[in-house]
């Protein structure tokens, strides 16, 4: 019996060492030396200070800011730890309440005063402003759902829309190689670039 159990004991010696430690440790290192930014997560710092990675969404909801993507991942928004969509229907009553909810929101924050009354918003909203990703950890919103939020990041920040628009153009990223993918624009990049403006008077 230990004859026939000996080599199957080594080969499982011998599977466990290489799988196990071998192989991971010469990824992390292959990985470490040829994508060191990459294999520790992109991480995007300000000063000394880790402010996110460049993969994973944050949530903004001040007025001053850009917003992203809806986020439909457990516990908190861009938790990163449980990445899910909704997995909700079009035509399902709780997506359907809640695209009406974000859309009442959007307008609203959106709203130009013009001395005691508030115009909403007008025209169409994109659709990445009120549906979350498959991921639910979307960095990127479409130039379109950015250039409908400029309104009201100028007034914020009593600042010209054109400026606005500068600092989006600078954040948005091309298709990859002229081909794959869609135009898009990273949120976190442009609301740190409007963080380094000067205070407004």
């Amino acid at each position: 019996m230990f004859t026939t159990l000996r080599p199957a004991l080594v080969l499982l010696a011998i599977l466990t060492i290489v799988t196990g430690v071998v192989y991971p440790a010469a990824i992390t290192a292959i990985a470490q030396l040829a994508f060191s930014r990459q294999a520790n997560g992109s991480l995007l710092i300000k000063g000394e200070r880790v402010v996110g990675s460049e993969w994973i969404g944050q949530s903004f909801t001040r007025p001053e800011y850009l917003w992203g993507r809806l986020s439909a991942t457990g516990g908190s928004p861009y938790d990163a730890t449980a990445s899910s969509g909704s997995n909700l229907g079009q035509s399902h009553p709780a997506l359907l309440a809640a695209v009406e909810r974000r859309m009442a929101e959007l307008r609203q924050g959106n709203s130009q005063a013009d001395g005691d009354s508030a115009e909403l918003a007008e025209g169409p909203i994109p659709v990445d402003l009120v549906t979350s990703s498959a991921s639910g950890l979307d960095p990127h919103i479409s130039p379109a759902a950015a250039q409908f939020q400029t309104p009201r990041i100028a007034a914020a920040r009593k600042m010209e829309e054109s400026e606005v628009r500068k600092i989006i153009a600078r954040h948005t990223e091309s298709r990859w190689l002229g081909l794959l993918g869609e135009p898009r624009v990273h949120v976190l990049r442009v609301n740190l670039e409007l963080d380094q403006l000067p205070a407004s008077p």
